[in-house]
């Protein structure tokens, strides 16, 4: 095993850890999801139309995963 494997599942456990607890404690805005969706404003139920440059914010999250997701299923052709 090498040291990114065990670095990288050193960095799995962390999150697991870290998330785990953020779950169970059921505290708002602790969790990676409320985080991101805090981040990229997409929380549900904001009203009127998004400034540009939470549309900017929104599609590099959209690219970003958009790119994640096709990089990972061709094995980093892209």
């Amino acid at each position: 095993m090498s040291g990114y494997t065990i670095a990288w599942l050193a960095w799995l456990g962390t999150f697991a850890v870290i998330e785990g607890r953020a779950l169970f404690n059921k505290q708002p805005g602790d969790t990676l999801s409320e985080h991101v969706w805090r981040w990229f404003a997409t929380q549900a139920g904001s009203t009127g139309k998004p400034s540009g440059w939470v549309r900017a914010r929104r599609f590099t999250l959209l690219a970003f995963m958009a790119w994640l997701s096709v990089h990972f299923l061709t094995g980093g052709r892209f």
